[in-house]
């Protein structure tokens, strides 16, 4: 089952889940309270979009909206928008933390 790490801010405040069928990021954040802010939830605003520090594979691959808006916030490969995000079900372990810019 895929754990989950939210490291929250600078300082390194973490929160751990557990998410063993996968599943729609936004979704698990709502479900576990995780430290991540959403505004539109739709991939058109940026809000959500975080750094995966590891277990990027562990993501469904980004559709297009998603992509599209990546690019335009620059992002390097390495980053992903949460309302958009997917996991994968099985094991292993994601750490993300909120996008730095």
């Amino acid at each position: 089952m895929p754990t989950i790490e939210f490291v929250a801010n600078r300082i390194g405040m973490k929160k751990t889940i557990e998410a063993p069928e996968g599943g729609p990021l936004v979704d698990l954040c709502d479900e576990h309270f995780c430290p991540v802010p959403f505004s539109c939830r739709s991939a058109s605003c940026g809000t959500c979009h975080i750094a995966v520090l590891e277990g990027a594979e562990l993501f469904l691959p980004p559709e297009e909206p998603e992509q599209e808006l990546l690019d335009l916030l620059g992002g390097d490969g390495t980053s992903r928008l949460a309302c958009q995000a997917e996991v994968k079900p099985g094991p292993g372990f994601i750490r993300v933390r909120p996008h730095l810019g």
